[in-house]
């Protein structure tokens, strides 16, 4: 399954809003320096999902803010 995130990094809270079937607004406490925030996304979306942090995978936007996931189930 593909979804859309909208990132926002450097939140005082860690929270996914879910805007429809396949985007979503996500917030992480870590800042985007050295693809820590990309991690945290990554952590909190397999967290939400119920599946493995490796089966969260960053398809494009590595330094957006806009990004695509895959998740594999």
């Amino acid at each position: 399954m593909r979804i859309f995130v909208t990132a926002k990094t450097n939140a005082k809270l860690e929270k996914i809003e879910c805007i429809d079937k396949t985007h979503y607004k996500v917030a992480v406490k870590a800042s985007p320096v050295e693809g820590k925030a990309n991690q945290a996304l990554i952590k909190l979306l397999a967290k939400y999902f119920g599946v493995a942090k490796s089966l969260v995978v960053l398809k494009s936007g590595d330094s957006s803010k806009q990004k695509a996931f895959e998740i594999i189930e």
